[in-house]
């Protein structure tokens, strides 16, 4: 099990809540370089992108006694999304890193995993507007990782990702549902985008 600097230790317990992990992950640089970096890198470089944020944020939340789990999102014509997901009284909730404002933080207040992803699918869209969810994983406990101390190795964390994606998922839509799929309104896409670095965005083709 690794062991933590006492510089870590004490960020740890300031983010004392799953919210507080999700204000640390909104101040910090969104990366858009391809990578998958370790907690204890992301707290020395001070950025992360989605994938990444949602390690670390596995990670903060194991030090409130959750679980460290990750749900993959998958897209069309988009980035693919990864969220940490965490239980409270039996609901579910998750923290995220984004580009987009809209698919980070949700509250523990779903009863299922589909429920919690679900309120994801009207706010997840492309810089065009298309809603791109399609479908979700069950959720990777990141604790069968231990033994090759993902939290703060200095060793690319791919392997992690490639668990993910050999996961089952499971479909959030059917291809009538998408067909008659409506874009996102102008001023939604905009409140997406607000703040959002235009090199860490997907390009979507137009159809």
């Amino acid at each position: 099990m690794e062991t933590w600097a006492k510089g870590e230790l004490r960020l740890f317990g300031r983010l004392s809540s799953p919210i507080e992990i999700q204000r640390y992950l909104n101040r910090m640089a969104y990366d858009p370089d391809y990578g998958a970096r370790s907690p204890r890198w992301i707290i020395k470089e001070r950025k992360a992108h989605c994938f990444e944020g949602a390690i670390f944020a596995a990670a903060a939340l194991r030090q409130l006694g959750h679980r460290p789990r990750l749900v993959d999102i998958r897209s069309w014509n988009d980035d693919d999304h990864v969220i940490a997901v965490f239980k409270e009284r039996g609901l579910w909730g998750a923290v995220a890193k984004s580009n987009f404002t809209l698919i980070r933080f949700r509250e523990p207040v779903y009863r299922s995993l589909r429920e919690l992803v679900m309120s994801y699918f009207d706010v997840y869209f492309n810089a065009l507007g298309d809603k791109t969810m399609r479908s979700y994983s069950l959720p990777l406990d990141l604790s069968r990782f231990d033994g090759r101390d993902w939290m703060t190795t200095d060793e690319d964390l791919e392997y992690i990702g490639d668990k993910l994606n050999a996961l089952k998922h499971i479909p959030v839509i059917t291809r009538g549902m998408i067909r008659r799929l409506n874009r996102a309104d102008g001023d939604l896409v905009k409140a997406g985008l607000l703040g959002a670095k235009p090199e860490g965005l997907y390009r979507p083709k137009r159809h």
